[in-house]
This record gives structure tokens, C-alpha cells and sequence, in this order.
């Protein structure tokens, strides 16, 4: 992991400063908009934010009554944390029921992110839903992610430790240092915002896209016993899709399961699922990113 002390720290409200970056300010041309960069340890833009803030701006293009309901990304090339994001909006296609959207996140004129987005109106129709994973600890019970990384001084470690917008819990230990417990391809977070979100649906649903890549690629390095830490180790998302079932709040508790199917070639692919705590099934998600681990290519 390359670190860049000498960069601006991390925020003092982590929430407030999610909100900032969501908070687009629109471009001199129609659909375009703009907004800034989080801070991060490594110099690199979070690919949640930028997911999050290419939703927000497709949104600001779709009449109020349609709600998104899939977005497809692929994460381009590494964004830098001291440049705005700048978006570029395509409108596809409006349709009675339903809208798409293509959306083109840029950094200096050069594309980093591009997604599809499609969106629809409220309908009902059947109904039915996987269920929620049982028996596991309830995220009261777990350390939080400070109690976890107390007394690492690492900037990396503090920012997991204090500068994330969200609580994240594990409901087994984390794969940051060590793995610890059974090499499996699966694995539980609890996780909610450190602090309450406005009540605009839009918000929790460009929130819960920001969340979606928290851990995501977690499971193919437990199942494999390799620690983030791990030197030499190359990590990054390559691709990511979402899809919203149901409308929730990002403000409580939600449990992201995670599992992967797959790894090869350098590669790995990983699903989840968001839960409230009521067992409601809210989103589910896949990406699949580059994992090169020095000297483990035959695990």
C-alpha cells in the first residue's frame, strides 16, 4: 500500500464530508456536474464515492417518480484524490415505465469510471425474496472497527479506524492484519452511517451504493487466508453491479453478506446482498476485481 503522509488528513466529521462529496454542483453545460474527492491514505479516489456520486448525477436527470434499480460500472483507471470528479450525463433512454442513463466520471478530461444506470416507476407485481443468514452475532456485540485497530498508529489503520462515514462491524474478524478462524469464501458485515441521513430516499440509495463496495472483495482473500496488509499484494475493483429491490435506510443497521464464487487468472469475483435488520432484502451487488497476491498464484 502506498502512503502519502504529506497529504491532507482525513476528515474531522467523516458523514459531513460524504455528504460534500454527494452535493454535486452542476457543470456550464446541461448534464454535466461536478464534485470533490474524498481523502484517502493511499492517494487513490474510493471507487464507493465515485459509484456514488455517477448515481446521484443520473438522478438529477430522471423525472422524481422513477427510482433507480440497476447501475452497471467499470472502474477505468485509478482516480486521484486531490482532483474533483467531473460527470457527464447520457440520457439513453426515457420510456414510460423506465429511464436509462450513462453516466462518464472524468478527472482532468480523462475517463475513470463509466456506468449504466436504469431507473423505474413504483409497480407491484409478485414478490419473493431470499432469506436473511441466521444466527449470526448482533452487531452491538461487535467491536467496533477502532476497538479493532486500537493502538495501530499505521495513517491506513487510523483512517479505517476513525475516517470512514460508516460503522463497520464484522461479524467475524477482519482480514486487514491477519485471517484469523476457517479459510471460507464468505463472510458478514454489519454496517450503518456513523450519523443520520436526510429522509430523500435518493440519498440512502446513493449512501447504500457507496457501502456496496465496503469489503466486497474481502471474501476471496479469507478464503484464501491472504491479509490486506499482505506486501506486494495488488488489489483494485474492476468492475460492479447493483441492484436495488427495496427502499431502506443507510442510517441503520444493514447486513451486507458476501460470498465468491471465483478466482483466477489474477482474478476474483465477488456477490452480496444487503439485509436490514429486519430481514428485509434491500440490494444485491457484484464486482469482480484484480487480486495478485507475489508468490500464491497456484492457491
Amino acid at each position: 500500500m502506498n502512503l502519502d503522509p504529506s497529504r491532507a488528513a482525513a476528515p474531522d466529521d467523516p458523514l459531513d464530508d460524504l455528504l460534500r462529496a454527494l452535493e454535486l454542483v452542476p457543470g456550464a453545460e446541461a448534464d454535466t456536474f461536478s464534485g470533490p474527492s474524498q481523502w484517502m491514505p493511499n492517494g487513490r479516489v474510493f471507487g464507493g464515492q465515485v459509484l456514488a456520486q455517477s448515481l446521484v448525477a443520473a438522478q438529477r436527470t430522471v423525472p422524481a417518480e422513477k427510482a433507480v434499480h440497476s447501475m452497471h460500472a467499470y472502474f477505468l483507471r485509478a482516480g486521484r484524490v486531490e482532483l474533483p470528479v467531473d460527470i457527464r450525463v447520457d440520457r439513453s433512454h426515457d420510456g414510460r415505465s423506465f429511464a436509462s442513463r450513462r453516466t462518464e466520471a472524468l478527472q482532468d478530461g480523462v475517463p475513470i469510471m463509466t456506468t449504466m444506470a436504469s431507473f423505474q416507476t413504483h409497480d407491484t407485481g409478485i414478490d419473493h425474496q431470499a432469506a436473511m443468514p441466521e444466527g449470526l452475532a448482533e452487531p452491538e456485540s461487535l467491536p467496533t472497527m477502532a476497538e479493532v485497530l486500537a493502538g495501530i498508529e499505521h495513517p491506513a489503520a487510523q483512517f479505517w479506524a476513525h475516517g470512514r462515514p460508516f460503522d463497520i462491524r464484522h461479524v467475524s474478524s477482519p482480514v486487514f492484519l491477519r485471517v484469523e478462524g476457517e479459510h471460507v469464501a464468505h463472510q458478514a458485515l454489519w454496517m450503518k452511517t456513523v450519523g443520520a441521513l436526510p429522509d430523500d430516499p435518493g440519498v440512502h440509495r446513493a449512501a447504500l451504493a457507496y457501502a456496496s463496495d465496503l469489503g466486497i472483495l474481502e471474501p476471496i482473500l479469507r478464503r484464501h487466508g491472504v491479509a490486506l496488509s499482505r506486501p506486494g499484494m495488488k488489489i483494485a475493483s474492476l468492475d460492479h453491479a447493483m441492484w436495488w429491490h427495496r427502499d431502506g435506510r443507510a442510517d441503520e443497521w444493514l447486513l451486507y453478506a458476501m460470498e465468491s464464487p471465483s478466482a483466477q487468472g489474477g482474478r476474483g469475483l465477488a456477490t452480496g446482498r444487503f439485509f436490514d435488520r429486519g430481514g428485509r432484502l434491500l440490494a444485491s451487488v457484484a464486482q469482480e476485481g484484480m487480486t495478485r497476491v507475489p508468490g500464491d498464484e497456484g492457491e
